[in-house]
């Protein structure tokens, strides 16, 4: 009867069952756990070539799905066991001696395990944890080291063909570790182009064809390529035209350098939807190792600030369309290949031409509604402005209102006590004096208190500009653009 599994030697088997993951144990106890597994027939254990592996047995297996060991065969009571070799039973010598022919036993048919279960690759296994989160997971593990892996992971689940064409894989770190994103493709990927039509000869060219025929070296292009040059752009011209794009003549001389294709002017230019799409084309370069002449080496012996160029550069028969202005959607540049030439590429260009005015027609409108949401808020606020500009108004005239009457207040007990003090004077010019004095200062304490008047609402002046501003909040009081 095999012995029972400890729970370490349990583990050890759960982590083989799934494919050994990286990252799980850390020394090198678990061999011994599965040395001791494999001298009970779950697991083998090999060693080639230096590299330690180990893969699940059936028996295994069984173990994992039914938490016991296999059955033992039963031995049958008439069979007898298998005599070892070159040891005879008893019975075989004396049947060989009377010349009867003994009879092999019967073999034991030994009983079949249960099938093995497939194990799931890292790639399903993540397909299937984004589908039960959402669409959305994000990879902390404890160990770092594992946390790593998960941008190789996510390359190889890229290129394995297993997720689906409508839906795009999109990973990247995050400040709670590795987010990994399964969302829907764009439309516009899965949508069949119908393809551009090349003109094998040009008899009735564009008119921007006909500016760049003109000149004696268009687009700095070789004559060989030329001609397949202005046909590709008369397609490019024509399809997009149909659309109700606008074109415009650029410029015939310009080649800029291959590693500013970027900045040179451009050769013409197609408007959609108020977007502008500079186009280049450009003639792609064959390099070659370059030989250094028996001059170059000269000078470069003579002179320490000469430098032997690697490689000499010629003119290819490949075209480049580049395209620069407005959101990127597919690509920035498209060029002949071994596979696709420009002309089974035209139909992407122009799907980019009108995703892109369409990207910038989406922008306008969100830009306007965006422009009319601040200046809905910069008048809400300006209204608030003025209605705390007239509260502080307000509060204001009832402080000094208050002030004036505490004033008036202490004025009229002074005016009491001057009142006492000028009856102890003689009667004569120095009393009259002072009773002159307390007539006019009697008559400026009423004009002083505020409860002589008339108590209303004070009247709120027009606030100007600067009389809103620290009501606000930051707005600016001239408008909203400001």
């Amino acid at each position: 009867m095999p012995r029972e599994l400890n729970k370490r030697q349990q583990q050890v088997l759960q982590w083989v069952g799934r494919g050994c993951p990286d990252g799980v144990w850390e020394g090198t106890g678990h061999k011994l756990s599965c040395q001791a597994l494999h001298s009970r027939g779950l697991v083998k254990v090999s060693r080639r070539q230096g590299q330690w592996s180990v893969a699940l047995t059936k028996a295994g297996q069984q173990y994992l799905d039914h938490g016991s060991h296999p059955p033992e065969q039963p031995r049958s009571k008439d069979t007898a066991p298998a005599p070892q070799a070159g040891i005879q039973s008893p019975d075989v010598a004396k049947n060989e001696k009377s010349g009867v022919k003994a009879v092999a036993p019967v073999p034991v048919q030994q009983t079949s395990s249960l099938p093995r279960k497939k194990t799931k690759t890292v790639t399903e296994q993540l397909l299937e944890e984004l589908a039960e989160a959402g669409g959305r997971v994000v990879k902390c593990e404890a160990s770092g080291r594992e946390t790593e892996k998960w941008p190789i992971r996510v390359a190889a689940a890229r290129r394995s063909g297993k997720i689906p064409e409508t839906k795009k894989l999109h990973a990247g770190w995050c400040p709670d570790g590795y987010e990994i994103r399964l969302v829907d493709t764009p439309a516009w990927r899965l949508a069949v182009l119908p393809p551009v039509p090349v003109p094998a000869r040009l008899t009735t060219p564009h008119p921007v064809v006909k500016a760049l025929q003109a000149h004696p070296q268009p687009m700095a292009l070789t004559k060989s390529v030329q001609g397949r040059a202005f046909r590709l752009i008369h397609a490019l011209l024509t399809a997009t035209q149909r659309l109700g794009c606008a074109i415009a003549f650029g410029t015939a001389e310009s080649a800029p350098a291959p590693h500013r294709r970027r900045n040179g002017p451009p050769h013409f230019t197609i408007t959609t939807q108020g977007q502008r799409c500079d186009f280049l084309i450009l003639q792609e370069q064959d390099r070659a190792e370059h030989i250094p002449t028996k001059k170059e080496l000269s000078d470069a012996e003579k002179h320490s600030w000469v430098r032997i160029a690697r490689y000499d550069h010629s003119p290819a028969e490949r075209l480049r369309i580049c395209i620069s202005g407005g959101s990127r959607h597919r690509a920035d540049e498209w060029a002949d290949t071994a596979a696709r030439p420009l002309e089974d590429q035209l139909a992407e260009i122009v799907q980019e031409v009108g995703l892109r005015g369409e990207a910038a027609e989406r922008k306008r409108l969100t830009d306007l509604e965006a422009a009319r949401e601040k200046r809905l808020r910069w008048e809400a606020a300006m209204e608030q402005a003025k209605i705390d500009y007239a509260e502080t108004v307000r509060v204001q005239r009832l402080e000094a209102q208050e002030k004036a009457w505490r004033r008036a207040v202490g004025l009229a007990e002074y005016i009491d006590a001057l009142y006492l003090h000028t009856q102890t004077l003689p009667i004569g010019p120095e009393r009259d004096e002072a009773e002159a004095w307390i007539v006019w200062a009697s008559g400026h304490v009423q004009r002083l208190n505020p409860l002589n008047g008339t108590l209303r609402l004070p009247d709120i002046p027009e606030p100007r500009a600067d009389d809103l501003r620290p009501f606000l909040h930051g707005w600016n009081p001239y408008g909203p653009g400001f």
